[in-house]
């Protein structure tokens, strides 16, 4: 039982995967007092000290609130990344979805920092992510707890849930549909439409991230890929994968909750 559970999670798309269980596992380590809040948080100090604290860039979209937010956050968080990684067709690669990963999360980091202020934006990135999944499925119904609705709505579904169960989350969350809107009028419709240039393509650095390294370490020893062979980031002996849960809040400003 144990083996097909853990096929099932190296199964999972790998992005979807790995941010699910950072948030499950970063939220009850804090949640149940094993580790301090104070290594995961995001303010400007924090890239100012030697060495910069990069990694809190990441780690402020890994708190999820306490109790039922510990399994919503995590769920949806899976559900709406595993959307955008295995059947959108605006991430053709899986260096598309790592890139929008990271420049819709500094959106929301800018728009928080700089009209909101907060230390923990998870909220505002799934939302985020519930508007970019949905957004091109004019005829897909979706459902949202007991309701089935236009799938394009659930990121709209989600404000009116917080509105009557948590008001303090919908300016967060509301960043997270600004960043989200943004990141696609940048990326397709000013391109498309306005004849202008797509100034979020895909660097190639984050295309260099995904890829299998030339040089495999083993158990038993060192192969090395040849030159010319092609490298992906999915070929790197353990399938991709994901699981769990989204939304609400105890910190910074916003939580939410909603499902598909």
């Amino acid at each position: 039982m144990s083996s097909e559970i853990m096929d099932a999670y190296w199964a999972a798309p790998a992005m979807a995967r790995t941010l699910a269980t950072a948030i499950v596992v970063t939220s009850i380590a804090v949640h149940a007092g094993l580790v301090s809040y104070t290594w995961f948080y995001f303010t400007e100090d924090t890239l100012l000290r030697l060495p910069p604290q990069i990694w809190r860039l990441a780690t402020n979209f890994f708190l999820s609130g306490p109790k039922l937010g510990i399994v919503m956050d995590p769920y949806f968080a899976y559900q709406y990344l595993k959307q955008l990684e295995t059947n959108n067709p605006k991430f053709q690669r899986k260096e598309d979805v790592l890139w929008y990963l990271m420049t819709v999360g500094g959106l929301i980091i800018l728009l928080n920092r700089a009209f909101l202020g907060g230390a923990f934006f998870l909220d505002g990135l799934i939302l985020a992510l519930a508007y970019t999944a949905h957004q091109d499925q004019r005829v897909v119904k979706a459902n949202f707890f007991f309701f089935t609705v236009p799938a394009q709505s659930i990121p709209y579904c989600m404000l009116i849930a917080s509105l009557l169960m948590n008001p303090a989350a919908i300016p967060l969350q509301i960043t997270g549909l600004v960043a989200a809107h943004l990141h696609d009028f940048l990326s397709r419709l000013w391109p498309e439409f306005g004849g202008g240039r797509n100034i979020l393509s895909t660097p190639g650095f984050v295309s260099y991230l995904v890829q299998t390294p030339r040089v495999l370490q083993r158990g038993y020893g060192t192969a090395i890929r040849p030159t010319g062979a092609a490298t992906s980031g999915s070929s790197t002996g353990a399938s991709t994968g994901p699981v769990l849960p989204d939304s609400w809040k105890t910190r910074g400003s916003g939580q939410r909750l909603g499902g598909e």
